[in-house]
């Protein structure tokens, strides 16, 4: 079984082999992501050197190889340090060594877990957005909950893109390479000892792509890659970048990911006992799937039960047009020769991705291609279900909307990676260790009420003065790369008061987002809000723009350029090139999480899940989660009704200023003799009680395996 364990255990030994005796254990921990959420992990490598752990972008390999020996020398004598090391790799063996979960999942079948995208760790960029952040969370849940699972998705040498604004707030978008090589990564050998090859067959030509492994926790993620001086120039670009421009590249990479993917696990001995298709990228694997199927003798109704019964499908995308759908034109110079391969007319293969059936003209729609191929459809809320169930009703025709299988599992968060170690602390002396193992439990979470008003503000001062920290280094970075004049960028060291009420506003700059609410009716909305007075707020603005989004670009640039007006400059900011490193530092430090989209358009959203765990609050327009959260005494909400655009945005800005006018601000500065805001902690407590077990990715991986994992599996 060629699956990579033998590479990353020679990685291993050939890591271990440069440190001291004392210290080898490092090189284990080291190749395992899950230092970056076992507690002591991130600060066992920090300490080795701050300066390396800081410029490699958090990388534990890349800061062990560049330790000197002298450094490594003088930590192998440093008892204490040898003691953390020790207990973390112990913690590691024993997490590693738990047995797997019951049945319906078994070792020797897992599911394999298909996305485009993967959001782990900021060292390695592979993610765009809450997609891949949702797909990372998964794995490292997956793992936890002792699931037999494996991923499968591309290396993209240059990832997705880095952001600059230009002085006049334009978005320019510049990629960088990833050194794989340098990262907690192998490459997986054959028997030969030479990499281990899939092929297959793209605009007309062989596309050879090699498969580096890493380990997940208990969860190995395998990810292909053409980058390869055997291929073509066109076809190494294919793992180049994430979603790519280029339309044919990006079917090409779909191919990759599909088709490849079902085949690398092949190479690898794997043999999943279902597949999960996170979003329609992947689906192209149900095509290859069914290739095998008709290759052993079934008929291919046959093969397209079997295949159904094997599939289980995420949607997250609430509108037809961001749903991608391919001409026969295009499809066919890329997958021509794959189609042949499958010895069935072509219209039967376009018709199973056509919303009408026998319709030449109508493209091939990756969406609609999963739904017909998967057994169990899913949304990513309760209301996405209602949405995904009405745009994709013509796929049942005569069954009633309420009717159509599609159900919906809400999305969670990966609770150990996106609570900040702050919080952690508290909880573990107020509710004890064995919180982090029951985290979707209810009964426990009824303590928090328990926690003194002083403790939790204590906490959360300490998270908002990080934060404030934080945007202080990071808009001198920003304004000096910009050429802003030097006592604007001097400013920025002034800028914030860790007191004040700190609100976030940090997802995608899509138009439906709606960042362009924070200034729409200036005077007499956000502007008005800003000016000094007793109760200041200041906002902490994040995101990018997709490149060739040129609406989003412009609202960016909008709302930038009233960065000198007024108090703006004082009290807002825009950090520019957000990744998940920045997310984390956001979501644990505002007290307040905007979330302003154009409803029904938020399939999900899973940023103000991550606020809640740590004490922030929420004002969101009722839509994806919240729309199942909200209860009145958790947060804060805007009803938007749907209707005209202009109106609606109108509506949606004064109640979300009214809100904060009203209520949010004079709540949070209604202090008591000690200074403290109890009636704002209390909606705090509030909101953690009743939100932390619905909306963890424990509670969201165990309604996959009983909804999703469990019917065919048992």
């Amino acid at each position: 079984m060629n699956d990579g364990q033998r590479d990353t255990a020679r990685a291993v030994a050939e890591l271990a082999d440069r440190l001291p005796e004392r210290l080898t254990p490092l090189a284990r921990l080291a190749y395992n992501y899950s230092w970056c959420w076992l507690e002591g992990g991130p600060e066992v490598f920090r300490d080795i050197h701050p300066e390396h752990w800081w410029r490699s972008g958090n990388n534990p390999r890349w800061v062990l190889e560049a330790a000197t020996p002298r450094r490594l020398r003088g930590l192998a004598e440093d008892s204490a340090f040898v003691e953390r090391v020790d207990e973390l790799a112990g913690r590691l063996e024993a997490y590693l060594l738990r047995p797997s979960s019951n049945a319906p999942l078994h070792a020797e079948r897992p599911v394999a877990y298909f996305c485009s995208e993967y959001g782990l760790h900021h060292s390695l960029p592979l993610y765009g957005g809450g997609l891949g952040v949702l797909a990372g969370d998964i794995l490292k849940c997956a793992s936890d909950e002792a699931l037999p699972f494996v991923g499968v998705g591309l290396f993209y040498r240059f990832g997705y893109f880095h952001q600059r604004l230009d002085g006049n707030g334009w978005q320019h978008e510049y990629w960088t390479a990833t050194e794989i090589e340098r990262l907690p990564a192998v490459l997986v050998t054959g028997g030969n000892g030479d990499p281990l090859t899939i092929e297959l067959l793209l605009r007309g030509r062989t596309v050879r792509a090699q498969v580096w492994r890493l380990d997940i926790g208990r969860v190995p993620l395998y990810l292909l890659d053409t980058d390869r001086q055997d291929n073509h120039p066109i076809d190494r670009w294919i793992s180049g970048r994430l979603y790519v421009g280029d339309r044919q590249t990006r079917l090409a990479q779909y191919a990759l990911l599909g088709i490849g993917g079902v085949r690398a696990l092949a190479a690898l001995g794997v043999r999943p006992a279902l597949v999960h298709l996170n979003e329609g990228h992947a689906v192209l694997s149900c095509l290859e799937r069914l290739r095998l199927r008709l290759m052993a003798g079934y008929s291919i109704q046959q093969a397209l039960n079997l295949i159904q019964s094997e599939t289980v499908f995420t949607t997250h995308t609430p509108v037809p047009a961001g749903n991608e759908a391919y001409s026969r034109e295009e499809v066919e110079p890329i997958l021509g020769d794959f189609l042949d391969s499958l010895g069935v007319p072509r219209a039967s293969v376009y018709d199973l991705g056509r919303l009408a059936p026998g319709q030449p003209d109508e493209p091939l729609n990756l969406t609609a291609l999963a739904l017909r191929t998967s057994r169990t459809p899913i949304g990513v809320s309760r209301l996405h279900g209602q949405v995904a169930r009405n745009m994709w009703a013509p796929l049942w025709p005569g069954r009633p909307v309420d009717d159509v299988p599609i159900g919906h599992v809400t999305n969670g968060v990966h609770a150990p990676s996106w609570m900040a170690a702050e919080m952690r602390a508290l909880l573990d002396r107020a509710l004890g260790p064995e919180w982090r193992s029951r985290l979707a439990d209810p009964r426990q979470w009824e303590r928090i009420n328990d926690i003194p008003d002083a403790e939790l503000w204590a906490v959360r001062c300490r998270l908002r003065r990080s934060l404030v920290e934080f945007v202080r280094e990071a808009s001198i970075w920003n304004r000096l790369a910009r050429g802003e004049p030097l006592g604007y960028v001097e400013a920025a060291a002034r800028q914030f008061d860790p007191e004040a009420l700190t609100i976030g506003f940090a997802r995608r700059v899509a138009t439906y987002k709606r960042l362009y609410l924070l200034v729409r009716h200036p005077e007499r909305g956000m502007f008005r809000l800003l000016e000094d007075g007793p109760s200041p707020i200041q906002l902490v603005v994040a995101g990018k723009a997709h490149p060739q989004d040129d609406t989003a670009k412009s609202a960016l640039r909008d709302g930038f350029q009233s960065r000198h007006h007024g108090a703006v400059g004082r009290r807002v900011v825009f950090l520019e090139d957000y990744d998940m490193y920045m997310a984390s530092r956001i979501v644990a430090g505002v007290d307040l999480w905007l979330n302003l989209p154009r409803p029904p358009l938020e399939a999900s959203g899973t940023s103000g899940m991550k606020v809640m765990l740590n004490g922030g609050l929420n004002l969101s327009v009722l839509d994806g989660w919240w729309a199942e959260a909200y209860d009145g005494d958790n947060g804060w909400a805007i009803d938007s009704r749907e209707g005209d655009p202009e109106i609606q945005d109108d509506q949606d800005a004064m109640a979300l200023f009214d809100l904060l006018g009203n209520e949010v601000i004079p709540l949070f500065y209604d202090r008591g003799p000690d200074n403290i805001p109890h009636r704002w902690l209390q909606r705090v407590k509030t909101s953690m009680q009743n939100l932390i077990p619905q909306f963890t990715a424990e509670r969201m991986l165990r309604d996959y395996v009983t909804n999703l994992y469990a019917p065919d599996l048992g």
